[in-house]
Protein backbone atom coordinates (compact mmCIF):
# COMPACT_ATOMS: atom_id res chain seq x y z
CA UNK A 1 0.00 0.00 0.00
CA UNK A 2 3.02 2.31 1.21
CA UNK A 3 4.63 1.55 -2.31
CA UNK A 4 1.26 2.25 -4.27
CA UNK A 5 0.74 5.71 -2.29
CA UNK A 6 4.74 6.67 -3.10
CA UNK A 7 4.29 5.47 -6.93
CA UNK A 8 0.99 7.23 -7.17
CA UNK A 9 2.18 10.95 -5.91
CA UNK A 10 5.17 10.63 -7.94
CA UNK A 11 3.07 10.03 -11.04
CA UNK A 12 0.88 13.14 -9.81
CA UNK A 13 3.88 15.11 -9.22
CA UNK A 14 5.24 14.26 -12.70
CA UNK A 15 2.34 14.68 -14.68
CA UNK A 16 1.50 18.49 -12.71
CA UNK A 17 5.26 19.12 -14.01
CA UNK A 18 4.36 18.45 -17.72
CA UNK A 19 1.62 20.54 -17.67
CA UNK A 20 3.03 23.59 -16.17
CA UNK A 21 3.70 25.92 -19.17
CA UNK A 22 7.32 26.82 -19.88
CA UNK A 23 8.46 30.39 -20.92
CA UNK A 24 12.52 31.31 -21.91
CA UNK A 25 12.97 34.88 -22.00
CA UNK A 26 15.69 36.22 -23.41
CA UNK A 27 16.79 39.52 -22.28
CA UNK A 28 18.30 42.16 -24.90
CA UNK A 29 21.24 44.36 -23.88
CA UNK A 30 21.41 45.70 -20.70
CA UNK A 31 19.61 42.97 -18.76
CA UNK A 32 16.02 42.72 -16.93
CA UNK A 33 16.78 45.44 -14.71
CA UNK A 34 17.77 48.36 -16.53
CA UNK A 35 14.92 49.97 -15.27
CA UNK A 36 13.64 50.51 -18.50
CA UNK A 37 12.51 48.21 -21.69
CA UNK A 38 13.89 44.52 -20.67
CA UNK A 39 12.44 45.42 -17.10
CA UNK A 40 9.31 45.84 -18.70
CA UNK A 41 9.13 42.55 -20.12
CA UNK A 42 10.53 41.35 -17.22
CA UNK A 43 7.54 42.47 -14.80
CA UNK A 44 5.37 41.10 -17.87
CA UNK A 45 6.62 37.66 -17.13
CA UNK A 46 6.78 38.08 -13.49
CA UNK A 47 3.03 38.78 -13.58
CA UNK A 48 2.43 35.77 -15.90
CA UNK A 49 4.45 33.38 -13.15
CA UNK A 50 2.42 35.34 -10.81
CA UNK A 51 -1.31 34.91 -11.95
CA UNK A 52 -1.09 32.10 -14.19
CA UNK A 53 1.34 29.80 -12.80
CA UNK A 54 3.48 29.64 -15.67
CA UNK A 55 7.27 28.25 -14.65
CA UNK A 56 9.81 31.44 -16.13
CA UNK A 57 13.67 30.90 -17.39
CA UNK A 58 15.60 33.94 -17.75
CA UNK A 59 18.69 34.32 -20.21
CA UNK A 60 20.58 37.33 -20.06
CA UNK A 61 23.72 37.14 -23.10
CA UNK A 62 26.90 38.52 -21.65
CA UNK A 63 28.12 39.07 -24.98
CA UNK A 64 25.67 39.44 -28.35
CA UNK A 65 26.86 36.00 -29.22
CA UNK A 66 25.53 34.06 -26.95
CA UNK A 67 21.79 35.18 -27.78
CA UNK A 68 20.77 32.34 -30.28
CA UNK A 69 22.61 29.32 -27.71
CA UNK A 70 20.38 30.89 -24.78
CA UNK A 71 17.31 30.83 -27.19
CA UNK A 72 17.99 27.27 -28.84
CA UNK A 73 18.55 26.24 -25.26
CA UNK A 74 15.27 27.05 -24.17
CA UNK A 75 13.84 25.02 -27.63
CA UNK A 76 16.08 21.74 -26.94
CA UNK A 77 14.48 21.73 -23.46
CA UNK A 78 10.88 21.75 -24.88
CA UNK A 79 9.89 24.82 -23.08
CA UNK A 80 6.38 25.66 -24.95
CA UNK A 81 7.30 29.59 -25.66
CA UNK A 82 10.18 31.35 -25.88
CA UNK A 83 10.48 35.45 -26.11
CA UNK A 84 13.23 37.40 -27.69
CA UNK A 85 13.53 40.70 -26.00
CA UNK A 86 14.60 43.47 -28.52
CA UNK A 87 14.93 43.80 -32.12
CA UNK A 88 18.41 42.62 -32.27
CA UNK A 89 16.83 38.97 -31.31
CA UNK A 90 15.19 38.71 -34.57
CA UNK A 91 17.62 36.75 -36.64
CA UNK A 92 18.18 34.15 -33.58
CA UNK A 93 14.68 33.52 -32.64
CA UNK A 94 13.20 33.00 -36.39
CA UNK A 95 16.85 30.66 -37.27
CA UNK A 96 15.60 28.63 -33.77
CA UNK A 97 11.55 28.92 -34.59
CA UNK A 98 12.69 27.37 -38.44
CA UNK A 99 14.19 24.49 -36.43
CA UNK A 100 11.27 23.97 -34.47
CA UNK A 101 7.88 24.73 -36.13
CA UNK A 102 5.59 22.89 -33.15
CA UNK A 103 7.22 25.24 -31.02
CA UNK A 104 5.53 28.95 -29.91
CA UNK A 105 7.97 32.11 -30.29
CA UNK A 106 7.62 35.15 -29.48
CA UNK A 107 9.40 38.82 -30.56
CA UNK A 108 9.56 41.76 -29.25
CA UNK A 109 9.92 45.33 -31.40
CA UNK A 110 10.29 43.38 -34.58
CA UNK A 111 8.83 41.02 -36.88
CA UNK A 112 9.71 37.76 -37.85
CA UNK A 113 8.77 36.12 -40.71
CA UNK A 114 8.21 32.58 -39.28
CA UNK A 115 4.58 31.53 -38.57
CA UNK A 116 5.11 29.87 -35.43
CA UNK A 117 6.95 33.86 -33.99
CA UNK A 118 4.32 36.46 -32.41
CA UNK A 119 5.51 39.38 -33.43
CA UNK A 120 4.66 42.52 -30.70
CA UNK A 121 5.18 45.89 -32.15
CA UNK A 122 4.42 49.43 -31.08
CA UNK A 123 3.25 52.48 -31.76
CA UNK A 124 6.23 54.80 -30.27
CA UNK A 125 5.17 57.44 -32.13
CA UNK A 126 1.59 57.56 -30.92
CA UNK A 127 3.30 57.91 -27.03
CA UNK A 128 6.20 60.04 -28.26
CA UNK A 129 3.68 62.47 -29.62
CA UNK A 130 1.62 63.06 -26.40
CA UNK A 131 5.20 63.28 -23.79
CA UNK A 132 6.32 65.78 -26.62
CA UNK A 133 2.89 68.01 -26.84
CA UNK A 134 3.93 68.04 -22.41
CA UNK A 135 7.56 69.24 -23.45
CA UNK A 136 6.03 71.74 -25.48
CA UNK A 137 3.64 73.38 -22.89
CA UNK A 138 6.01 73.16 -20.41
CA UNK A 139 9.49 74.18 -21.41
CA UNK A 140 10.73 77.39 -20.45
CA UNK A 141 13.18 78.44 -23.03
CA UNK A 142 11.05 77.15 -26.19
CA UNK A 143 14.03 74.51 -26.60
CA UNK A 144 13.95 70.97 -25.59
CA UNK A 145 15.73 67.96 -26.49
CA UNK A 146 16.15 64.08 -27.74
CA UNK A 147 18.86 61.89 -26.88
CA UNK A 148 18.45 58.19 -29.04
CA UNK A 149 20.43 55.05 -28.57
CA UNK A 150 21.25 53.72 -31.90
CA UNK A 151 20.34 55.83 -34.56
CA UNK A 152 18.08 52.72 -36.29
CA UNK A 153 14.39 53.52 -37.71
CA UNK A 154 12.86 52.48 -34.87
CA UNK A 155 14.08 55.04 -32.46
CA UNK A 156 13.24 57.31 -35.33
CA UNK A 157 9.89 56.65 -34.19
CA UNK A 158 10.24 57.80 -30.90
CA UNK A 159 12.18 61.29 -32.31
CA UNK A 160 9.48 61.79 -35.25
CA UNK A 161 6.40 61.34 -32.78
CA UNK A 162 8.17 63.39 -30.04
CA UNK A 163 8.88 66.06 -32.97
CA UNK A 164 5.57 66.44 -33.97
CA UNK A 165 4.16 66.77 -30.77
CA UNK A 166 6.07 70.05 -29.43
CA UNK A 167 5.75 71.54 -32.43
CA UNK A 168 1.91 71.18 -32.31
CA UNK A 169 1.92 72.62 -28.76
CA UNK A 170 4.06 75.01 -29.42
CA UNK A 171 4.47 75.72 -33.34
CA UNK A 172 7.68 78.10 -32.46
CA UNK A 173 9.96 75.26 -30.54
CA UNK A 174 12.95 73.97 -31.30
CA UNK A 175 13.63 69.92 -30.98
CA UNK A 176 17.91 69.48 -30.65
CA UNK A 177 17.98 65.66 -31.48
CA UNK A 178 20.81 63.81 -31.10
CA UNK A 179 22.12 59.72 -31.20
CA UNK A 180 24.60 57.99 -29.31
CA UNK A 181 25.89 55.85 -31.81
CA UNK A 182 25.51 53.27 -34.87
CA UNK A 183 26.33 50.41 -33.28
CA UNK A 184 24.76 48.30 -29.94
CA UNK A 185 26.79 49.92 -27.71
CA UNK A 186 25.04 53.28 -28.32
CA UNK A 187 22.24 51.56 -25.67
CA UNK A 188 24.96 51.42 -22.76
CA UNK A 189 27.36 54.32 -23.06
CA UNK A 190 25.66 56.64 -20.75
CA UNK A 191 29.16 58.36 -20.52
CA UNK A 192 28.27 59.26 -23.98
CA UNK A 193 24.73 60.50 -22.91
CA UNK A 194 25.14 62.51 -20.71
CA UNK A 195 27.85 64.85 -22.70
CA UNK A 196 24.77 65.35 -25.61
CA UNK A 197 22.77 66.63 -22.48
CA UNK A 198 25.22 69.22 -21.70
CA UNK A 199 25.38 70.44 -25.36
CA UNK A 200 21.92 70.51 -25.24
CA UNK A 201 21.98 72.26 -22.32
CA UNK A 202 24.50 74.53 -23.30
CA UNK A 203 21.75 75.08 -26.31
CA UNK A 204 18.97 76.35 -24.43
CA UNK A 205 17.53 72.54 -24.04
CA UNK A 206 15.34 72.66 -20.46
CA UNK A 207 13.53 69.59 -21.53
CA UNK A 208 15.43 66.10 -22.42
CA UNK A 209 13.60 62.93 -24.23
CA UNK A 210 15.96 60.13 -23.68
CA UNK A 211 14.69 56.94 -26.20
CA UNK A 212 18.46 55.05 -25.34
CA UNK A 213 18.14 52.24 -22.98
CA UNK A 214 21.11 52.16 -20.44
CA UNK A 215 22.65 54.98 -21.89
CA UNK A 216 19.37 57.29 -21.14
CA UNK A 217 20.64 57.28 -17.24
CA UNK A 218 23.29 59.46 -18.19
CA UNK A 219 20.91 62.35 -19.30
CA UNK A 220 19.34 61.30 -15.83
CA UNK A 221 22.36 61.85 -13.84
CA UNK A 222 23.46 65.05 -15.98
CA UNK A 223 20.15 66.73 -14.84
CA UNK A 224 20.35 65.33 -11.10
CA UNK A 225 24.47 67.15 -11.13
CA UNK A 226 22.53 70.59 -12.98
CA UNK A 227 18.83 70.45 -11.85
CA UNK A 228 18.41 74.03 -13.56
CA UNK A 229 19.51 76.14 -16.54
CA UNK A 230 20.49 79.22 -16.09
CA UNK A 231 19.41 82.71 -18.32
CA UNK A 232 21.93 84.06 -20.56
CA UNK A 233 22.64 86.56 -23.56
CA UNK A 234 20.93 83.15 -25.78
CA UNK A 235 18.94 81.73 -23.05
CA UNK A 236 15.93 83.37 -22.50
CA UNK A 237 13.02 82.31 -20.66
CA UNK A 238 9.42 82.69 -22.04
CA UNK A 239 7.45 81.31 -18.76
CA UNK A 240 7.86 79.94 -15.16
CA UNK A 241 4.99 77.23 -15.16
CA UNK A 242 6.61 75.61 -12.12
CA UNK A 243 7.16 78.56 -9.95
CA UNK A 244 4.79 77.39 -7.38
CA UNK A 245 6.30 73.94 -7.14
CA UNK A 246 8.42 73.53 -3.76
CA UNK A 247 11.68 73.19 -4.46
CA UNK A 248 14.68 71.42 -2.26
CA UNK A 249 17.04 72.73 -0.36
CA UNK A 250 20.20 71.57 -2.59
CA UNK A 251 17.99 72.77 -5.56
CA UNK A 252 17.37 76.12 -3.81
CA UNK A 253 21.67 76.55 -3.12
CA UNK A 254 22.27 75.71 -6.47
CA UNK A 255 19.75 77.87 -8.18
CA UNK A 256 19.45 80.71 -7.37
CA UNK A 257 18.66 84.12 -9.35
CA UNK A 258 16.99 83.46 -12.62
CA UNK A 259 16.91 79.81 -13.33
CA UNK A 260 14.57 77.08 -14.37
CA UNK A 261 14.25 73.54 -13.84
CA UNK A 262 15.67 71.01 -15.99
CA UNK A 263 13.27 67.89 -16.94
CA UNK A 264 13.82 64.66 -18.47
CA UNK A 265 11.53 62.44 -19.64
CA UNK A 266 11.63 58.73 -19.11
CA UNK A 267 11.00 56.07 -21.50
CA UNK A 268 9.29 52.38 -21.66
CA UNK A 269 8.86 51.93 -18.20
CA UNK A 270 7.56 54.62 -15.34
CA UNK A 271 11.16 56.36 -14.77
CA UNK A 272 9.42 59.26 -12.94
CA UNK A 273 10.72 58.22 -9.46
CA UNK A 274 14.31 58.29 -11.13
CA UNK A 275 13.76 62.26 -10.98
CA UNK A 276 13.30 62.59 -7.16
CA UNK A 277 16.20 63.51 -6.37
CA UNK A 278 15.99 64.54 -2.63
CA UNK A 279 13.33 61.35 -2.03
CA UNK A 280 10.78 63.58 -1.36
CA UNK A 281 7.95 63.13 -3.63
CA UNK A 282 6.91 66.18 -2.70
CA UNK A 283 9.44 68.74 -3.79
CA UNK A 284 10.30 69.45 -7.68
CA UNK A 285 11.08 66.14 -9.45
CA UNK A 286 12.76 66.42 -12.45
CA UNK A 287 10.80 63.70 -14.12
CA UNK A 288 8.35 65.80 -15.93
CA UNK A 289 6.76 62.18 -17.35
CA UNK A 290 7.70 59.03 -18.89
CA UNK A 291 6.80 57.78 -22.38
CA UNK A 292 4.97 54.47 -21.57
CA UNK A 293 5.93 51.50 -23.79
CA UNK A 294 3.97 48.55 -22.07
CA UNK A 295 6.37 45.85 -23.04
CA UNK A 296 4.77 44.63 -19.89
CA UNK A 297 1.00 44.02 -21.33
CA UNK A 298 2.47 42.83 -24.12
CA UNK A 299 4.35 39.83 -23.01
CA UNK A 300 1.60 38.96 -20.73
CA UNK A 301 -1.13 38.69 -23.08
CA UNK A 302 1.02 36.55 -25.21
CA UNK A 303 1.76 33.86 -22.60
CA UNK A 304 -1.65 34.44 -21.40
CA UNK A 305 -2.48 33.25 -25.11
CA UNK A 306 -0.32 30.15 -24.91
CA UNK A 307 -1.84 29.44 -21.94
CA UNK A 308 -5.41 29.64 -23.25
CA UNK A 309 -4.63 27.75 -26.40
CA UNK A 310 -5.13 30.44 -28.58
CA UNK A 311 -1.25 31.54 -30.10
CA UNK A 312 -1.49 32.89 -33.29
CA UNK A 313 1.71 33.48 -34.55
CA UNK A 314 2.50 37.03 -37.11
CA UNK A 315 2.31 40.69 -35.97
CA UNK A 316 0.43 42.03 -32.96
CA UNK A 317 0.75 46.16 -32.91
CA UNK A 318 -0.24 47.60 -29.70
CA UNK A 319 -0.44 51.59 -29.78
CA UNK A 320 -2.73 54.29 -27.54
CA UNK A 321 -5.86 52.17 -28.51
CA UNK A 322 -4.47 48.98 -27.09
CA UNK A 323 -2.80 50.44 -24.02
CA UNK A 324 0.50 49.51 -25.37
CA UNK A 325 1.99 52.91 -25.42
CA UNK A 326 1.36 55.72 -23.13
CA UNK A 327 1.91 58.23 -20.47
CA UNK A 328 2.89 58.55 -16.97
CA UNK A 329 1.09 60.84 -14.12
CA UNK A 330 1.77 59.45 -10.51
CA UNK A 331 2.63 61.01 -7.37
CA UNK A 332 6.28 61.72 -7.99
CA UNK A 333 4.76 64.32 -11.36
CA UNK A 334 1.51 65.36 -9.94
CA UNK A 335 2.47 68.80 -9.06
CA UNK A 336 3.94 69.18 -12.58
CA UNK A 337 1.22 68.58 -14.48
CA UNK A 338 -1.57 70.72 -14.15
CA UNK A 339 -5.35 68.91 -15.07
CA UNK A 340 -5.89 71.08 -17.83
CA UNK A 341 -2.98 69.57 -19.24
CA UNK A 342 -4.01 66.41 -18.73
CA UNK A 343 -7.65 66.86 -19.59
CA UNK A 344 -5.92 68.46 -23.02
CA UNK A 345 -3.56 65.26 -23.90
CA UNK A 346 -6.43 63.52 -22.83
CA UNK A 347 -8.99 65.22 -25.63
CA UNK A 348 -5.21 64.33 -28.00
CA UNK A 349 -5.47 60.99 -27.13
CA UNK A 350 -9.07 60.15 -27.71
CA UNK A 351 -8.15 61.88 -31.90
CA UNK A 352 -5.04 59.47 -32.36
CA UNK A 353 -7.26 56.37 -31.45
CA UNK A 354 -9.79 57.75 -33.88
CA UNK A 355 -7.45 58.95 -36.83
CA UNK A 356 -8.01 62.41 -36.34
CA UNK A 357 -4.31 63.30 -35.79
CA UNK A 358 -1.92 61.42 -38.05
CA UNK A 359 1.40 60.88 -35.98
CA UNK A 360 4.25 60.62 -38.21
CA UNK A 361 6.79 57.65 -37.88
CA UNK A 362 10.08 59.10 -39.50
Amino acid sequence: MKKFLTLALALTTTLASAQTLRVGMAYDAGGKFDKSFNQSAYEGSLKASRTLGVKVNDFEPSDPSQIIQGIRSFANEGFDLTIGVGFANNASISQVAKENPDLYFGLVDDVSPQKNVASLVFAEQEGSYLVGYLAGMNSATGTVGFVGGMDIPLIHKFEAGYTAGVKAANPKARVIAQYVGTTPDAWNNPGKAKEIAASMRAKGADIIFAAAGGSGNGVIDYIKQTQCIKASSTIKFTSNNFAKVPKSVSYQKACAGNTRPMFFIGVDSNQNYLGDFDKRPATLNHGLTSMLKRVDNAVYSLISDVKADRFKGGERRFGLKENGVGYAVDQYNRNLISSAQILKLEAIKARIIKGQIKVPSK
